[in-house]
């Protein structure tokens, strides 16, 4: 790679009274670069992100409660729903005292990614886009199994949903519909690592639980759309195309909203940053200087 790499540190902040473990990388006065994690990830998802972009940009990926190294509430505490986590995802800026972000949407980080945009447009100094989709017309075919546990919620869904939420499961998530010459590029520590942070009985639990709430996004999409065509964030979408749940016209859908966005698809699937990291950069890289600098 032709970039510079810098230092990852990784640390813990109180958020609302939860202990939440986040990587950062870069200065403390630089332009931030906000990454929140999907399903079924952590913020090791972006191990490889952080120092290529630390000689420039402040890169911070929190784990979010429940998830990799942070704590683990009880369903008493915090909702484990969509709602729950983008309000979670402002406060943690709020502890971080951050005023001004590009924010990374990927997988559900881009439900609550957007949200957070939403809430605080005026912060918001740009939005990357990578497989994170809010086009219901444009699901691919993965989203037909997911459908028939929503159309029928209750104790069979949740079971069918719980089988899911496995190591064979995870696995299926992160090598997916891959090609076999790009499936090998993604190491088996993503799916082993995860499951191993998450198999402890209240942590699946809490996810089958963020899995059946999942159809309460539907209802966001158009909000969210709108808030796209008013604000016309500087955008960069880039997408790998192989995603049972987010084909290419998932991506090219935004270009309803956002006309003037640059996309760029590659020859991977839902986990670009682990199959095509090289190509990813430098795109990374030239829009942050046009948008935030330095």
């Amino acid at each position: 790679m032709s970039f510079g790499l810098g230092p990852v540190s990784h640390r813990t902040v109180d958020v609302d009274g939860i202990e939440i473990f986040y990587r950062e990388a870069g200065n403390p006065h630089a332009p931030v670069l906000l990454l929140p994690h999907g399903y079924p990830g952590s913020s090791y998802v972006y191990r490889h992100l952080l120092p290529a972009l630390a000689d420039r940009w402040r890169v911070i990926a929190p784990d979010l409660p429940g998830f990799g190294y942070s704590g683990t509430p009880s369903s008493d505490d915090f909702g484990y729903t969509f709602d729950a986590y983008a309000d979670f995802l402002f406060d943690f800026t709020q502890a971080m005292r951050l005023d001004r972000y590009v924010i990374w949407l990927h997988d559900y980080g881009s439900q609550f990614g957007l949200r957070l945009a939403m809430r605080e447009p005026g912060r918001v100094a740009g939005l990357i886009i990578q497989n994170g989709d809010i086009y219901e017309d444009e699901f691919g075919p993965k989203y037909d199994g997911l459908r028939k546990f929503w159309t029928n919620p209750g104790p069979d869904s949740r079971r069918g949903i719980a089988r899911h939420v496995s190591l064979d499961g995870f696995r299926d998530e992160f090598v997916g519909e891959l090609p076999a010459e790009v499936a090998d590029r993604v190491p088996p520590d993503l799916w082993t690592l995860h499951w191993s942070l998450m198999s402890d009985p209240a942590r699946v639990a809490n996810l089958v639980r963020l899995l059946e709430d999942q159809p309460t996004t539907l209802d966001w999409f158009p909000r969210q759309q709108a808030y796209l065509r008013e604000h016309q964030p500087p955008t960069l979408i880039v997408w790998g195309p192989h995603d049972g749940y987010m084909p290419e016209a998932a991506a090219r859908a935004y270009h309803r909203d956002l006309p003037r966005a640059e996309l760029h698809l590659l020859d991977g699937g839902h986990w670009l940053l682990e199959t095509h990291l090289t190509e990813v950069v430098p795109l990374v890289r030239e829009f942050l200087s046009a948008s935030v600098g330095p």
